[in-house]
Parts: C-alpha cells; sequence; structure tokens
C-alpha cells in the first residue's frame, strides 16, 4: 500500500467526489478543487448501471441511493411513424440480473458529497485549475500552489489537464435538450426508459429519475436530440413550433411538454469523443470524462467514471510504488474503456445523424437480430457495462452483481 500521501482531485462530480471518498478513507490527505463557487450537480438524470451501482455497494452507498431512485427494468424505443419496435432491452435476461437505477444528478451527488465530507475531504472552491505540473497546480490567475503527491484529474469532457497531455476531443453534430420534469404518470413505465425515434435526425425520451433529496415529487428527465448548430433556430421559432413537432411524433409526451413554459428550462448538452491513450503521467492521474468522453447513447458515462475511481484506489492500495500504481489503473481500465468508447462511437450514428441509410438498418436489421437466440443477454450485458467485466476483483466476487 502507499503510504499516507497529499491528493489533490480536480473537479467535484461524481468521479471526482468518489476517488476522493475513497482515498480518504484509506487515509490519505485529499484535497477537491472545484471551479465553481459551491460545489453542485451539473445537468438532469441519467441511469446508474449494474457496473457503477457495483462501486457504490463497495463504498456503502448503494441504500440511500436506491431510498431515492427509480428502478429500471428495461430500455425501450420504437420507430415514431409505424410503431416499429427498434429497441426493447431487459435487465432480466442477465445471468445474474441486477435493475439499473434512474437518478437524479441531485441524488447522487447529495450521497457522494456528504460521504467526502464524512471522510475527512476538504473542498477548495472558486478555483479553476488549468495546469498540473509535477504535482503542483496552476489555476486560471496563474498562481501556483505546494506540490501534492498525486493530482487526480476529474473535471471533465473539458479538461485542461486532460489537453496539456494529448487529449483530442472530436465535437459531434448533434447535442441534446435535457430537462427536468414531473414524472407524468400513464401510460408511462415506471421502470424503463422510453424514447421515440424519427430516423436518426429526431430521438426522444423520457426516463423516470426518482425524487431529489428532501422533497417528495417523483421527477422525470425528457430529452430531445438537436443539432448544436441548430440551437440558435430552435430559440428562434419558439417553444409553442417546437411543442408541436413533438406531440406530432409522441402524443402521448403532452403532459411533459406542459409543464415547459420556458426555453431556460431546457439545457442544451454538447458531446464529444475523446479517449486519452495514457491516463497517467508523472503524479497525475486522469478519471471519468476527463480521460473519455462521447455520446451517451450506452449511458455509460457516469458509471465509467466510478469504475475509474474505484481502479485507482485499489491500484494505490495495492502498490507502495507510484508509479507502479498508476501503471496498474491504467492497465486495469484500458481494454473495457476502448471497447465501450469503440461501441458508443460506432451506435451513435444509428440514433444522432442525418441521412436515411443507418436508420433504416437500425429498424429493419437491427431489430430482428435482436431477437435471436442470446441475443437479449448480449445487449442486457452491453448496456450494463458488463461486457470485458470491468468491476475490480473485490466487487466481481461480490453475490448478484452479474
Amino acid at each position: 500500500m502507499m503510504r499516507t500521501s497529499d491528493i489533490a482531485v480536480v473537479g467535484a462530480g461524481p468521479a471526482g467526489l468518489a476517488v476522493a471518498t475513497l482515498l480518504a478513507r484509506a487515509g490519505h490527505r485529499v484535497v477537491v478543487h472545484e471551479r465553481f463557487d459551491q460545489a453542485a450537480p451539473v445537468g438532469a438524470g441519467f441511469m446508474l448501471q449494474p457496473t457503477g451501482l457495483a462501486v457504490l455497494d463497495a463504498m456503502g452507498l448503494t441504500a440511500e441511493v436506491e431510498a431515492l431512485a427509480q428502478p429500471i427494468d428495461r430500455l425501450f424505443g420504437r420507430e415514431a411513424r409505424r410503431g416499429r419496435i427498434v429497441l426493447d432491452v431487459g435487465y432480466a435476461a442477465l445471468s445474474r440480473p441486477r435493475r439499473a437505477l434512474g437518478v437524479h444528478r441531485a441524488t447522487l451527488f447529495h450521497v457522494i458529497h456528504r460521504a467526502a465530507l464524512d471522510a475527512g475531504v476538504t473542498l477548495e472552491t472558486g478555483r479553476a485549475i488549468v495546469g498540473a505540473d509535477a504535482g503542483r497546480l496552476t489555476d486560471a490567475s496563474g498562481r501556483t500552489g505546494p506540490a501534492f503527491d498525486l493530482v487526480v484529474d476529474a473535471s471533465g469532457a473539458r479538461s485542461a489537464l486532460a489537453a496539456s497531455h494529448g487529449s483530442r476531443r472530436h465535437e459531434l453534430a448533434y447535442g441534446a435538450l435535457w430537462a427536468t420534469v414531473p414524472w407524468p404518470g400513464a401510460p408511462f413505465d415506471p421502470h424503463a426508459l422510453e424514447q421515440v425515434y424519427r430516423g436518426a435526425a429526431k430521438m426522444i425520451g423520457v426516463l423516470p429519475v426518482g425524487r431529489q433529496p428532501g422533497r417528495d415529487q417523483r421527477l422525470a428527465t425528457f430529452f430531445w436530440s438537436l443539432k448544436t448548430a441548430s440551437y440558435a433556430d430552435w430559440r428562434a421559432a419558439g417553444l409553442d413550433v417546437w411543442k408541436a413537432e413533438v406531440r406530432t411524433l409522441w402524443p402521448e409526451v403532452a403532459p411533459v411538454l406542459d409543464s415547459l413554459t420556458d426555453a431556460d428550462q431546457l439545457t442544451l448538452a454538447r458531446y464529444g469523443h475523446h479517449t486519452l491513450a495514457r491516463p497517467v503521467a508523472d503524479r497525475l492521474s486522469v478519471i471519468g470524462d476527463a480521460a473519455h468522453s462521447t455520446s451517451p447513447q450506452l449511458g455509460q458515462g457516469v458509471n465509467m467514471g466510478l469504475l475509474d475511481a474505484f481502479a485507482l484506489s485499489q491500484a494505490l492500495a495495492d502498490h507502495a510504488d507510484l508509479d507502479q500504481a498508476l501503471a496498474a489503473y491504467a492497465a486495469a481500465r484500458r481494454w473495457h474503456i476502448r471497447l465501450y468508447q469503440a461501441l458508443s462511437l460506432g451506435f451513435t450514428p444509428f440514433y444522432q445523424a442525418d441521412g436515411r441509410l443507418l436508420p433504416w438498418v437500425r429498424d429493419h436489421v437491427l431489430g430482428k437480430l435482436a431477437r435471436l437466440p442470446l441475443a437479449d443477454r448480449l445487449l442486457a450485458a452491453t448496456v450494463s457495462g458488463l461486457l470485458l467485466d470491468p468491476r475490480p476483483r473485490t466487487l466481481a466476487r461480490a453475490p448478484g452483481l452479474r
């Protein structure tokens, strides 16, 4: 085990807070640097897959999240014109079934943030870190602080630190508008992510995400696929024009639209794709979206970050030498990250792209292939993040997690 060290974590998202908690519990002195004046969740809801849940199991935090989240049994999508089923994946098909959880970001942040503080993590806010050299951080004002034994970059997809170590982000044409809305109730399935598609250029989704801490109202995350270059035109056209189009494609979504009365209720998410070839350097480790980001078609983002956090903490516990620990972390995550980055990049054009060929293949070929023997188990394992089972050895032995 590495000796007690001074460790800086850059970014107070789920991955950053998780790794800070794990390292502080292991006896290290941990400081989290957050660029905002107050650490807070950013974004709407998402799905915690069995992989991410396995990390929360190891941290002893699953029960707190489950109490607020919404269990998800399946992912279901259909084509808007004829109602043809395009996607139908159930977690019951796993060899050892485990549901996913629909979670609001505020819920996961609340639970892990409190765990970090309880573990003795120190938070420094209002300081944007733009450089790290031999453990010494530099902020946007040019101020440099004392050297840390290790810097963990968890600052997200547009990380300045990752960019200085070779990250090259490829911006994707399509993003999405996201909003948190009251749960609409029937006819929506409270245990499913439901989507409707018009070709690959239009996608609508409704995901139940449970409740936020301290509140009783059940919520959903609503999203609409949109080219980022078209965002200004979308705002200029006005909500009524857009709502009419959405209702035409999915009439049942009308109660969700009724709760959206201002364009500012919908946040534009811009997606990009990059994979850092080597997520470690001198006294530096890169985790989460800073190391690898892509479109959310497979819903792996937060889960991959949690896996990175656990793998790094495990490597530091197993190796007394820092360089060996960092090499072990990179090796432990390498092939799972590369597989899911490739899958995400390959699947995205079937769901977010111009043209007619790819959505035709999706609707008429992929849907039929999904009904072949054992295909349901393969698809369930794919969306669960369990291909090349990424869970560290202490998690993979736990019962009921396959």
